[in-house]
């Protein structure tokens, strides 16, 4: 059983991942409205970032974030990924991954929180809801 700390650390680094991977993907050179998808996404990450160590610091919590080795790594998996072929299908197959790893991830968190805090779980399910609708945008771009 997990508790509400710890299901709010994994949402915040779960952001956390999914900017890093969209801002790189964001940086090569695609398909006007993948970009508009993109950073539509972005943007939810970016307020669920900011409301998760809102709500950390409000609580005195101290969070994990995504670790800096974790971030180059991803940096450089994702232009090595993006190098040649069909750049749109390659960079929307790759969010549509990273986007299953955070559903199966953040549910999983669902399913183990020890006690229901209406916060925490309000924004997890934010974030699965997020990105169950970027896999169903970015389809078509496959």
């Amino acid at each position: 059983m997990k508790d509400s700390k710890d299901v709010l650390g994994s949402v915040l680094k779960t952001a956390q991942m999914g900017q890093v991977g969209l801002r790189c993907v964001l940086e090569a050179p695609i398909d006007p409205a993948l970009e508009r998808s993109l950073r539509s996404q972005l943007g939810v990450y970016d307020r669920i970032e900011e409301e998760a160590l809102g709500l950390a610091d409000c609580r005195k919590w101290r969070v994990h974030q995504l670790n800096p080795a974790v971030r180059a790594w991803a940096k450089t998996m994702t232009q090595m990924k993006l190098s040649g072929g069909d750049v749109d299908s390659r960079a929307a197959a790759m969010v549509i991954r990273g986007n299953t790893r955070g559903l199966i991830k953040g549910t999983r968190n669902l399913h183990s929180l020890s006690q229901e805090d209406a916060a925490v779980t309000g924004m997890a399910r934010r974030l699965l809801n997020a990105e169950e609708e970027s896999t169903r945008q970015l389809q078509r771009f496959l």
